[in-house]
């Protein structure tokens, strides 16, 4: 009898081997039935054709690049140690799936507008399953990837809340001790001259405790109120991994809108939102995710939201520009201005 981490093997890389492969297939059929509808006449010549060079492809670049890749990765161990902060499997699913769908996509709508030479001939919208498909596809392969160290069997809780209460304790005891450092030091007769500094950095790190001791939590530990307090890391990648491209996904259905596709819009959203997927490439913990991910999404998509509403109109939410904008202000404001000496909240002064 096969043992569960095999079968837990097996079903992750069929799982990613499906959704590497079917958005291919699915997108491509539909560019060839886009394809045959500006042929004239009954003949299928053109639309077997691309679909059996869409089948080539995939077979071509899993012979050659998915199955090498996923071997070396399983067999070679060291290897796979020695790669940082970035993930191969996911690196392929963009490059190899994402990238060409996000292509034919275009080229369906370019298609159709070629039977007549005008845009008109373009349905009221898009159909939403080719967008979905592909992204669907990259959050699965983020969530397999992501579970792929813990076990599918038995709990599993969640160490954050611990994390966050210890480093919590360890901040206030920090700040308590700098507290009584600093009213030993305003005592003692060899610091005479600096108590008039040395108050203010007591007053100051005063306030940081009341900063960190904030509101209770509250205590759920019987009755109904503790099971519904359960947590589990592995139910959170789900959650988390969806909320993550919550904004992208947004901006691809905007791409759904008439206005959109029928214009020459339609190539800004469709490729900004390319460069936002590129973040699924880097891993979780990676220290550059949170810069990378205003360099390619928030700060692109200030630009892309805001053409579009002067352009088009509020077809796009007014709240994911703001969203953007804040992100990407929040982002600068906090990890750089906040270090220069005139946005220096503690700064005391020397007059």
């Amino acid at each position: 009898m096969a043992s569960g981490r095999l079968i837990k093997f097996v079903v992750f890389e069929l799982l990613e081997f499906a959704a590497f492969s079917i958005p291919t297939l699915v997108i491509t059929e539909q560019f060839a039935t886009a394809y045959q509808g500006t042929r004239a006449g009954s003949d299928n010549t053109h639309y077997w054709l691309i679909v059996s060079c869409s089948i080539a492809y995939v077979a071509l670049v899993t012979l050659l690049i998915w199955v090498p890749v996923k071997v070396i990765l399983h067999k070679k161990r060291y290897i796979y140690r020695k790669i940082k902060g970035w993930r191969p499997v996911l690196m392929m699913c963009v490059v190899l799936t994402t990238l060409p769908c996000l292509t034919f996509s275009i080229a369906v709508t370019e298609v159709q507008k070629s039977i007549k030479g005008s845009a008109d001939v373009l349905p009221d919208m898009l159909p939403d399953l080719p967008v979905s498909l592909v992204l669907s596809s990259l959050i699965m392969v983020d969530i397999i990837e992501k579970l792929r160290i813990y076990p599918l069997r038995g709990s599993q809780k969640s160490s954050e809340n611990g994390h966050i209460h210890s480093t919590s304790l360890q901040h206030i005891k920090t700040v308590t001790e700098q507290v009584r450092q600093s009213q030993g030091n305003a005592a003692s007769p060899q610091a005479a001259n600096s108590t008039q500094v040395s108050q203010p950095s007591g007053a100051m790190t005063r306030s940081q405790v009341s900063v960190f001791m904030g509101p209770q939590e509250p205590s759920c530990d019987s009755g109904i109120l503790r099971i519904m307090s359960r947590r589990d890391v592995r139910a959170e990648l789900f959650l988390w991994s969806f909320l993550l491209w919550s904004d992208t996904i947004e901006m691809v259905r905007v791409a759904g809108h008439p206005n959109v596709y029928k214009s020459s819009w339609l190539y800004p959203v469709y490729i900004f939102s390319f460069i936002s997927l590129l973040r699924i490439t880097f891993t979780p913990q990676n220290p550059l995710l949170n810069s990378l991910s205003v360099l390619l999404q928030d700060l692109p998509f200030v630009f892309v939201r805001l053409g579009l509403i002067i352009a088009l109109g509020t077809i796009t939410p007014v709240l994911g520009l703001c969203k953007n904008i804040l992100v990407t202000l929040s982002y600068i404001y906090f990890n750089y201005l906040t270090r220069l000496r005139f946005f220096s909240a503690f700064e005391m002064s020397p007059f």
